[in-house]
């Protein structure tokens, strides 16, 4: 999946323009310089093309203060990952030094570059924005982020400048991918290493030895599989200057090509707020997910610790009842095995197509056993359900009032599909419409 980075000197309408590429206000927006300190990133769908969004600190090139030295880091770091960049600058307030500083700085980085001229409100700014044709641009687009002035022509361009996808599942229909996710330093490296059997990957005791997502190939049970290590994904707060380049977006592009999605543990330390953050990143792309415990070896154990260790796991990660759950050690080899084993049975289930006549006959039993509420007095009916995707398992029912299927009754029916087909380690999506096909 391609990325967007928009950047410029803090207070030019960076994350105004962000939330109107978005299409819903996320980014935190104040008339005061230096309020988006950290990269802040969204999958935009809503234009027929998938991207990812970085908004981005200010940029003050010759600034010594060190906050906006951390900043400045973040936007490089943006700068880098991005496939196309968004150089905002301030019509109200004209070309200034730094604005040249930061176009010179783009020039270098080879990259596609559009740049924005933001706050032409009128005609008096549209007169005033010629100037930034110093910067070396060959077409300015000027737009007001506030208001939507101009940004039709701006999202057309940018989808015209993003690169061709590289990955496309249709073309490998016969290979899984598995992402190997989780926070710094929780042995990721190491795992594949083991996994595969050799020392395809540099693992290093230090945190944040991986800055990019790294694809290896390999064969299991005469069967294709592609294994995408990535950089460790941090809080934000936590990722500073050039000593920390863990790129949060690598991970989340790895997710994107991913089928099944390893998230990776720390046994010693057991689950953490960021390890909850990183499978939530993984469900909500509708990817299969299995837990992996690694240094289980370090653990200091009795008969009950892995039932326990089991049950915290389960209680924390309630969001993913389905998935597999593995106790290893990357380093001793300890129960590696298992993993692919596991690998094979999910990546069936995220395959499983299932036959109309029979889902038909799940959801009457369902529907005897537990009628559906009254919406606005009347009784909530559903007609039929089909299959329409795997990839995730994804299915569509027909019924006399979408809108008014409460998320308790579809959490009933997806259960009830799993009781049925198992579709174990991976997650199922239903989608209501009326049978006039309105959601």
């Amino acid at each position: 999946m391609s990325v967007v980075a928009i950047v410029g000197r803090p207070n030019v309408g960076k994350s105004t323009l962000f939330n109107r590429i978005l299409g819903t206000r996320r980014a935190i927006v104040e008339d005061f310089p230096g309020v988006t300190r950290d990269r802040n990133y969204a999958r935009i769908t809503r234009y027929g093309t998938p991207f990812v969004l970085i908004d981005t600190g200010g940029f003050e090139p010759a600034s010594e203060d060190h906050l906006l030295a951390q900043m400045r880091e973040q936007s490089r770091l943006a700068i880098e990952e991005a496939d196309v960049i968004l150089f905002v600058v301030d019509a109200r307030q004209g070309l200034t030094p730094s604005d040249e500083d930061v176009a010179a700085m783009l020039r270098r980085s080879e990259k596609p570059v559009l740049y924005v001229v933001n706050k032409v409100d009128g005609f008096s700014q549209e007169a005033a924005a010629g100037e930034f044709f110093a910067l070396g641009g060959d077409r300015l687009f000027s737009v007001s982020a506030e208001h939507g002035r101009g940004m039709d022509d701006l999202i057309e361009a940018l989808l015209e400048a993003l690169p061709a996808s590289a990955k496309n599942d249709a073309l490998a229909e016969d290979e899984t991918r598995l992402a190997v996710i989780g926070r710094p330093n929780v042995g990721k490296s190491s795992l594949i290493n083991r996994m595969i059997g050799a020392e395809r990957l540099v693992a290093n005791p230090t945190a944040g030895t991986t800055r990019d997502s790294i694809d290896t190939p390999f064969a299991y049970n005469k069967k294709r599989y592609v294994l995408i290590d990535t950089a460790g994904i941090r809080r934000k707060g936590r990722v500073q200057e050039k000593l920390e380049k863990y790129s949060v977006i690598q991970s989340l592009k790895a997710m994107e090509r991913a089928h099944v999605v390893l998230v990776v543990l720390d046994a010693e330390e057991g689950v953490t707020d960021q390890d909850l953050t990183v499978a939530g990143y993984a469900l909500e792309r509708g990817r299969a997910v299995i837990l992996v415990v690694n240094k289980w070896d370090l653990v200091e154990k009795d008969q009950g610790t892995m039932k326990k260790f089991t049950e915290n796991v389960r209680r924390a990660f309630k969001f993913l009842p389905f998935a597999p759950i593995v106790f290893v050690s990357a380093l001793s080899g300890q129960r590696v095995s298992k993993i692919m084993g596991e690998v094979e049975r999910v990546s069936v289930e995220f395959n499983r197509q299932v036959p109309t006549s029979a889902l038909n006959k799940v959801l009457e039993e369902a529907v005897i056993s537990h009628a559906p509420p009254m919406v606005q007095g009347k009784r909530l009916k559903f007609y039929y359900m089909t299959q329409t995707g795997v990839r995730p398992p994804s299915f569509v029912v027909f019924g006399n009032h979408a809108a008014g299927v409460h998320f308790s009754y579809e959490r009933y029916l997806a259960n009830k599909l799993r009781e049925a087909f198992g579709f174990n380690g991976c997650p199922i999506r239903l989608t209501f419409r009326n049978r006039g096909g309105r959601e």
